[in-house]
């Protein structure tokens, strides 16, 4: 039990020496008129002439902390007013067990005199001898006054707690003219304030520790008699519904335990409950008014837009905090336009997966969007489809015309659950999502559609979206992170695809959305053959956050090439500590299981030598066996921060001089001397700043692929021929001579009967021998 008493002991404690954060005084009004009275107590100014005496209670009650505050508040009070000796004199007293003049009334005459010593004040500490302070001006007067002859303003700022009576001197000062304003600091007994101030107590009373409304409090109640003045003529003094409270210490019943009290007779004792009680502060409410300047803000017209939200500035400006994709414009006015002839049709994922908060999350998207981007004479016609085990269009493209009513259309669309497949729905969406195509060729307008989808579809993408595509749709896609890989599958291109991390990131994607709705689509390389193998820095100088910006780089890369065996083959080399092959050309007949691979290949660390990389492509991946093919064209796209590439230059050259194309992208600050020598024929270098900044140069490296993709190849470069081998070009092919002990088509049989020739000619057909594309 003493533990528990001596843990509330500190608690109170605590409390009583905490700094005032708790709000002490509370005007019930709303958000905006409070930053309208602080920025009235800016405009106004008080240039009548008037003798202004400060009295700071710099006792030990108040503390050094709360007498900074206390300065704080005179020297903001002295910004307003026009100091000067034939206008506004100021003076100030400090008091605890006795009134000490800090300087006197004529001592200066200018503003920043009063605000320098007024700083310079020195906490003293002692009593809280109000009254005798008092009792002093009340005998003494003014210090530097002009004897009553101009208005008096004593301004007492104090806790209220004194230590002798206030209310007898305070209300002699008071009859002989001197317009009293208590203001409160840290814990104020509000009671004694009032006993302190000029009648009406509501507009003598503040609080210090909110200078801007304290400053407005005071200069409002000036006002009223023509003292002070606020900067605009239309600006007024209302009353305003407030509550203060009191930091008070009750008595409480804790509860009660056993104790013994003495008898008449010596050698007995009577056993009994005993009461015991405890000590707390409590806040104790005063409900009272207010009285405050506010003047007409620059936001009182409402010149935000759209649901912009108005925020008032210095004089008389404003700015507007506008939702997203309303931006840029002062008023938050829209700001986008589709100002291209196109259908749109949003595609929205209605299954389990995503859940109601995240269709009801793309339902706010497309309505931010319609009225972000559409206007009456705009050419774009948008309608909405949902699905999850079936296809529903729920709104038929160009349906609404008009923005209010397509957006009421949107918000009857109800949530319905179910399974993700979503390639089912991109193939029914390919078939009667636009409706009947009454208009073909230049006639009908471009066909989009956007799906938005927060979950992995259930059934298979590819296909159904290589149909839509083929039916000439753009696809565009919308989505988390996590669907990034899919959503990349299933529009065909990284470019068309936008994802979000944090939900409230989404919005920020209608400005992106609205550019690629509208931008015309760049002619690729995609049926070009090509054998393509990319080659990353694994080593510890580039380390494993910047291998990863290379991964997700390269994957970028491999999603505009239409990966098959008949088409583009991909591999990826890595190399650190030592070089290893992730995947040959040959192990992957998809783009998508090439991609998954990209994104698991080892970060090695160590020190990595590019030249044993490059020579490690040209032996054991640019080979027939492991998949290359004979007069397809080849490429490497070697990717490296510099360091390990002083041995790179002959094996480059032996690549390329045996008909394999080189690309080095050094990425770093400064451009290393060792990748300069690497650069080669036709442009083959590219320098990268950072290695975030790789994906500005992707464009750059896939038209230099595809210019790559169409040069000439020579059949015998590199050689198809294995174990030494010759390859001799006869007739548009080509044949191998083989060494003694081997034959086949690339010398790849050992001959096992009896004695073989010296060499063996084997004559390969590649128009006959490879796919039809080559």
């Amino acid at each position: 039990m003493p533990s528990l008493l001596l843990l509330e002991a500190i608690c109170i404690f605590l409390f009583s020496r905490a700094s005032p954060c708790l709000s002490l005084q509370e005007v019930h009004v709303s958000r905006e008129t409070i930053g309208k009275i602080a920025v009235a107590s800016k405009m106004m100014w008080c240039s009548a002439a008037l003798d202004v005496l400060f009295l700071l209670d710099g006792s030990l009650s108040i503390g050094k902390g709360s007498f900074e505050r206390a300065k704080h508040f005179a020297i903001t009070v002295c910004d307003t007013l026009d100091i000067s000796p034939k206008r506004v004199r100021v003076g100030a007293f400090q008091f605890g067990s006795t009134p000490h003049l800090e300087f006197p009334l004529d001592s200066f005459s200018t503003r920043k005199e009063v605000k320098a010593r007024l700083k310079s004040m020195v906490f003293k500490g002692g009593r809280t001898e109000t009254g005798l302070a008092l009792k002093h001006l009340l005998h003494g007067g003014f210090p530097g006054g002009r004897n009553g002859s101009v208005p008096q303003l004593l301004i007492i700022v104090t806790d209220g707690k004194s230590q002798g009576h206030v209310a007898l001197p305070a209300k002699q000062l008071k009859e002989k003219g001197v317009t009293v304003f208590a203001v409160g600091v840290r814990f104020p007994r509000w009671e004694e304030l009032h006993v302190l101030a000029t009648e009406p107590k509501e507009q003598h009373v503040l609080l210090a520790e909110q200078v801007e409304d304290a400053t407005n409090g005071l200069l409002s109640t000036l006002s009223s008699s023509a003292l002070c003045t606020p900067a605009a003529p239309d600006c007024r003094v209302e009353a305003h519904p407030c509550e203060r409270k009191t930091l008070e210490t009750i008595r409480e019943l804790t509860g009660d335990a056993l104790c013994w009290r003495g008898l008449q007779r010596a050698d007995a004792v009577l056993a009994l409950r005993c009461p015991y009680y405890s000590w707390k502060k409590v806040l104790v409410s005063h409900p009272t008014s207010c009285y405050r300047t506010t003047c007409p803000g620059p936001c009182d017209s409402q010149p935000c837009q759209n649901g912009g939200t108005c925020i008032p500035e210095e004089m008389g400006r404003y700015r507007c905090l506008c939702p997203l994709a309303f931006g840029g414009e002062a008023n938050c006015a829209p700001k986008l336009s589709l100002d291209c002839r196109i259908d749109v049709l949003f595609l929205l994922d209605s299954s389990a997966d995503t859940t109601l908060e995240g269709f009801l999350r793309a339902k706010a998207f497309v309505k931010r969007f319609v009225q972000a981007v559409l206007s009456e004479d705009s050419r774009a016609r948008v309608g909405v489809a949902v699905y999850n085990r079936e296809l529903e269009v729920v709104v038929p493209v160009g349906e609404y015309p008009d923005v209010p009513d397509l957006v009421k259309s949107l918000d009857r669309i109800p949530f319905t659950s179910g399974p993700t497949l979503t390639g089912k729905a991109l193939r029914q969406a390919a078939e009667r999502g636009f409706g009947i195509a009454t208009r073909t060729g230049q006639n009908r307008p471009r066909r989009v559609v956007v799906l938005f989808t927060e979950s992995h579809s259930q059934d298979e993408v590819a296909g159904p979206a290589r149909h839509a595509r083929a039916r000439e749709l753009l696809l565009l896609a919308i989505g988390r992170v996590a669907v990034r890989a899919e959503l990349e599958e299933i529009t065909g291109s990284p470019k068309h695809v936008m994802v979000y991390t944090d939900p409230q990131d989404l919005f920020t994607q209608i400005p992106e959305l609205q550019r690629k709705l509208c931008s015309q689509p760049q002619p690729g390389c995609q049926t070009q053959a090509l054998d393509l193998v990319f080659l990353l820095d694994s080593s510890a100088s580039v380390g494993p956050e910047n291998f990863a910006q290379m991964q997700g780089f390269v994957r970028s890369c491999a999603l505009q090439f239409d990966v098959n065996p008949d088409v583009t083959q991909v591999s990826l080399v890595v190399y650190g500590s030592q070089v290893q092959t992730a995947f040959g050309l040959d192990t992957h007949l998809t783009r998508a299981a090439a991609l998954r691979a990209m994104s698991q290949a080892p970060y090695l660390g160590g020190v990595g030598s590019a030249g044993m990389a490059l020579l490690h492509i040209y032996d054991k991946v640019m080979t027939v066996q492991r998949g290359a093919r004979p007069g397809v064209p080849k490429a490497v796209v070697m990717l490296t921060g510099g360091r390990g590439a002083e041995d790179a230059v002959v094996p480059v050259q032996k690549l390329r001089s045996n008909g394999i194309s080189v690309l080095v992208v050094g990425v770093g600050p400064v451009l290393r001397e060792s990748l300069r020598r690497l650069a080669g024929p036709r442009d083959s270098l590219i320098h990268v700043a950072t290695f975030a900044d790789l994906h500005y140069h992707r464009d750059t490296l896939i038209k230099w692929l595809c210019g790559e993709a169409k040069r000439p190849v020579n059949l015998c470069k590199p050689s198809p021929c294995m174990n030494e081998g010759t390859c001799v070009l006869r007739n548009g092919s080509y044949r191998c001579a083989c060494r003694g002990g081997w034959e086949g088509p690339h010398c790849e049989n050992r001959v096992l009967r009896g004695d073989a020739p010296n060499t063996r000619a084997s004559r390969h057909d590649p128009a006959r021998q490879q796919p039809a594309p080559f």
